[in-house]
């Protein structure tokens, strides 16, 4: 009879394939320019893709995610009826996650590029809140992927300063941050000018009489940097 090894082993992993969701705006002509825009925590793919369509210009094809970590949502949460909301990132092995959503852009781009959606020397990459930190993350660990890369009321990566993963760009960078976010306030915001600066070549940072939301002001101007 063989010996089993009854010492306690744990943090074994076993590889599992997941299904990855989200909507597609083809416009007239293609291959078009690509915008990704990534929900925010809670939110979902047909939310951030309502805000991409009054943001991007009309020849623009759109593409838009939803987060891999779902969870159940209290249906007294502001954001209409479904209980469930999705997010990218937890702080259990974040490294996994990180690791995915990177898959997950490279991926999305190669097929919509395959399928003559996309033209890839215009690819751009929105995030807001939760999916702006992951979205620097990808723009600065595959620097020669984007043209652009714009967060909205999120983050710079944690491990910015520390990291040897993050390279210099030629992709441009808008960063866009309420005055009234109480999550990002201007006293956390203030350094991630300078930060972004030190590793991109051409950055717009702009605040706005705003709390953690997108206002009309801030559609008007993406859609105004993306036209440029």
């Amino acid at each position: 009879m063989a010996t089993v090894d009854s010492t306690p082993q744990e943090d074994r992993v076993l590889t599992a394939e997941i299904k990855l969701y989200y909507d597609l705006h083809v416009p007239a002509e293609c291959p078009a320019p690509l915008l990704i825009a990534l929900h925010g925590y809670g939110a979902n793919k047909r939310q951030i893709m309502r805000e991409a369509k009054q943001i991007a210009p009309e020849s623009f094809a759109i593409a838009s995610p939803q987060g891999f970590h779902q969870h159940i949502r209290d249906p007294k949460e502001p954001g209409g009826p479904l209980r469930f909301g999705f997010g990218w990132l937890t702080s259990f092995r974040p490294e996994d996650s990180v690791a995915i959503h990177h898959k997950i852009i490279l991926d999305l781009i190669d097929l919509l590029v395959t399928e003559r959606v996309a033209d890839r020397q215009r690819i751009f990459l929105l995030g807001f809140s939760q999916s702006c930190a992951l979205n620097y993350r990808f723009a600065f660990t595959h620097p020669e992927t984007l043209s652009g890369v714009i967060g909205i009321c999120g983050g710079v990566p944690g491990d910015w300063d520390t990291s040897t993963l993050y390279q210099r760009t030629q992709a441009r960078v808008f960063h866009l941050a309420g005055e009234q976010d109480e999550f990002y306030p201007p006293k956390r915001v203030a350094g991630y000018a300078a930060q972004l600066k030190s590793r991109a070549e051409n950055v717009e940072f702009k605040s706005y009489a705003a709390g953690h939301e997108l206002v009309p002001e801030m559609r008007r101007d993406i859609r105004t940097w993306l036209q440029r």
